[in-house]
């Protein structure tokens, strides 16, 4: 399978714009192009899936172990001509002083070329041994080529080109300018999301057409061709057949969803069926429920004025219904949402008040121990397990004595001790889970939601005996 990684020498460089960019292009051409993501991300996936047309993928080496992220990997290339990997930070950047958890290590471990993207504004003849020096720091990483990214000019980049060519053997793919027309919009976690901008479409198009346009993109094909993998193409993966029904929002407050944890609901025997919480008026017909994350404080008005989607979504958890929230679904579910000096009622589930705060509150990777309070079956107290956070509210204002599905050992959680506050059959929590990951969080909520169905058919069947042994 063609493929590589797109990285750069740090964070900021203009990655992110290039790798939609050529992933827009790519598939303007008429190839099927799978993106992946590097790291525990949301928005940049959102981006890269609309510009491709197909789910992206994200790649952890944190939260994931090397067979977790090949099988990953090989599921998401089927059908497709080419995987382009995005990279998170610089490419020799990570949590481990040994680089294990690297983009460097994920291009070794899946095979990957590097196409690096370089922010040249203020180099000239500097740029070689910037290169060079990547070259040498890890020799079995291969760059395949650089993309210079932010050039002032054809001067500039003719220079930028002359320094490689002469000091260096690393190909030119392209070249990028200074252009206001690939400026994303951003806020407090990256990038602003896809669903909450009309034009989307027409700025990836864009984009795609800019990159395009100083990009040779057969060499790019060149460089990916040069992948080798060691391993094979993943079988299908196998489905059991849908069962239950889970209803999941889907809209510009709540659009954080994993596409491997979808996938992984699916696989379980879970249908999934999208419902808006800010324009639908009732809950559709189902088994369960699913709220990502997202940014709820940015709608938390045409919330509130959708008094019944949130009058129906309290009814149905505090009538037992089996629910999951992360983060910005957890905050939808409290009484009410504070930011910038205004309050908004919510859902009213979870006793206590999100206040969004100045500063991220919990923010990277958690460690999380299971307590005797988790209600889905297939796990056990004192298990581990991983996950990431990133949000700037807390909750206030909770009342005494709940309960709660987590401890929390590394992280911030809900109060810094726990997280997954458990109320009814809802598990809420400000961690987010990678059932793919090790979590195995997916096929655990759908037998949870099985067996919750099943308990109300039998209560409901029950129901008319007793009567008829009464009378």
């Amino acid at each position: 399978m063609d493929s590589l990684l797109v990285s750069a020498p740090h964070k900021s460089s203009g990655k992110t714009t290039v790798t939609l960019g050529l992933c827009a292009a790519l598939a303007q051409r008429g190839l099927q192009v799978q993106p992946f993501k590097k790291g525990p991300d949301y928005i940049d996936p959102m981006w890269l899936a609309r510009a491709a047309g197909r789910p992206c993928f994200n790649l952890d080496p944190y939260l994931m172990d090397p067979a977790q992220m090949v099988r990953c990997f090989r599921q998401g290339l089927l059908g497709a001509d080419i995987a382009i990997v995005e990279g998170n930070k610089g490419l020799h950047d990570g949590m481990a002083l040994d680089g294990s958890n690297s983009n460097a290590a994920l291009a070794r471990r899946l095979g990957l070329p590097v196409v690096l993207v370089i922010d040249a504004r203020g180099m000239t003849r500097g740029i070689a041994p910037l290169v060079l020096g990547f070259q040498a720091f890890e020799p079995l990483i291969r760059i395949g080529g650089v993309i210079l990214n932010r050039v002032g000019g054809s001067r500039h980049e003719g220079k930028l080109r002359a320094a490689l060519e002469h000091y260096t053997d690393v190909p030119v793919l392209g070249a990028v300018g200074e252009d206001a027309r690939l400026a994303m919009d951003e806020r407090h976690l990256g990038l602003v999301s896809c669903p909450e901008l009309g034009d989307a479409d027409a700025r990836i198009r864009e984009i795609g057409r800019i990159v395009g346009a100083g990009v040779d993109l057969d060499a790019v094909r060149a460089v990916a061709a040069t992948a080798a993998p060691d391993f094979d193409p993943a079988p299908a993966l196998a489905h059991t057949s849908a069962d239950v029904r889970i209803a999941i929002a889907r809209d510009r407050a709540f659009s954080f969803y994993y596409a491997d944890d979808l996938a992984a609901l699916e696989a379980a025997g879970a249908k999934l069926v999208p419902f808006d919480t800010l324009h639908d008026t009732r809950l559709p017909d189902v088994d369960g429920l699913f709220i990502g994350g997202g940014f709820p404080e940015t709608c938390m008005a045409e919330l509130e004025a959708n008094a019944p989607m949130r009058a129906a979504v309290r009814e149905a958890i505090e009538g037992g219904l089996p629910a999951y929230a992360e983060c910005g679904g957890l905050m939808y579910l409290a009484r009410s949402i504070r930011w910038q000096g205004r309050s908004a009622r919510m859902a009213g589930v979870i006793p206590g008040d999100a206040v969004m705060q100045a500063r991220p509150v919990g923010r990277g990777y958690v460690h999380l121990r299971e307590t005797a309070s988790m209600p889905w079956p297939g796990g056990s107290a004192g298990v581990g397990v991983r996950g990431h956070e990133f949000h700037h509210s807390r909750l206030e204002n909770l009342a005494p004595g709940l309960a709660y599905a987590w401890q929390v050992e590394r992280g911030q959680g809900i109060d810094g001790e726990r997280d997954g506050l458990r109320l009814h059959n809802l598990v809420a929590s400000y961690a987010h889970l990678r059932s793919g990951a090790g979590s195995n969080w997916a096929p655990r909520f759908v037998a949870f939601v099985r067996a919750c169905r099943a308990r109300r058919v039998a209560a409901a069947t029950a129901a008319p005996l007793l009567l008829a042994e009464e009378a």
